[in-house]
């Protein structure tokens, strides 16, 4: 199967994906926030906010078997879902802004994940991570009508990982420095229940995101689809 046709049809997956996620959104947000989304955070039931950690899930599952089903080997595989997962997150902030002019800027604040905990950071920056997962999954399948075969190396993974994890933890740092405040470590792991962890979510603010470490991921992630690249353009010499 031909690199453009797949490209194309992966591309209009994700895309109908961030649709899709925006429509249930502002959904969301219509019932929760009808003055306009801001922190902190408006009171949910828990069943709700356990669907809504399931959907985000689900949401990585449909990216997943997509680049199951469109890759031939494990990095392949890995490129597709990185692409997809880079477009749809793009797009779904397109939608977001087209529908109800949200965010108003990119450097307004987001809640990006939760799972296992809150992910939160300025819009800006989950935008330059899709970027690159999409400029290194490019890279990847790029090769796959010429036949090149495109197989990331130990070093590679391991950049990957670790610039991963620095983003991660740049994401997590603001909320966990948040609970932090009111738990210890201890008190954390032998909470008797969830309800007052969850109540104190709900006054979370953002304070104060760590650019220093996003960077530092950042650069170490570039490095891979740059090396990847150059080898790429060396090797037509």
């Amino acid at each position: 199967m031909k690199t453009k046709f797949l490209f194309g049809w992966i591309i209009a997956y994700a895309v109908a994906m961030a649709f899709l996620e925006s429509a249930v959104v502002i959904w969301i947000r219509e019932v929760l926030y009808p003055d306009g989304f801001s922190f902190p955070l408006s009171e949910m039931d828990p069943g709700l906010a356990l669907t809504e950690i399931i959907r985000e899930a689900a949401t990585m599952i449909m990216l997943v078997a997509v680049a199951v089903i469109a890759g031939k080997h494990f990095t392949e595989r890995f490129a597709w879902f990185i692409l997809a997962f880079g477009v749809w997150d793009i797009f779904y902030y397109i939608f977001l802004w087209i529908l109800i002019g949200w965010p108003g800027s990119l450097m307004e604040w987001d809640v990006l994940f939760l799972i296992p905990v809150t992910w939160t950071g300025p819009v800006i920056t989950p935008v330059i991570i899709s970027v690159l997962m999409i400029f290194l999954g490019v890279v990847i399948v790029r090769g796959r009508d010429k036949g090149v075969l495109i197989v990331l190396k130990g070093w590679h993974w391991a950049l990957l990982i670790a610039g991963s994890l620095i983003v991660i933890t740049a994401f997590a740092m603001d909320y966990s420095r948040f609970v932090l405040k009111h738990y210890t470590i201890s008190e954390l792991i032998n909470l008797p229940d969830s309800d007052g962890l969850f109540r104190l979510a709900l006054s979370y603010e953002p304070e104060k995101f760590s650019w220093l470490l996003f960077i530092v991921g950042g650069v170490v992630i570039s490095v891979v689809p740059l090396s990847l690249l150059l080898r790429r353009e060396g090797d037509k010499k």
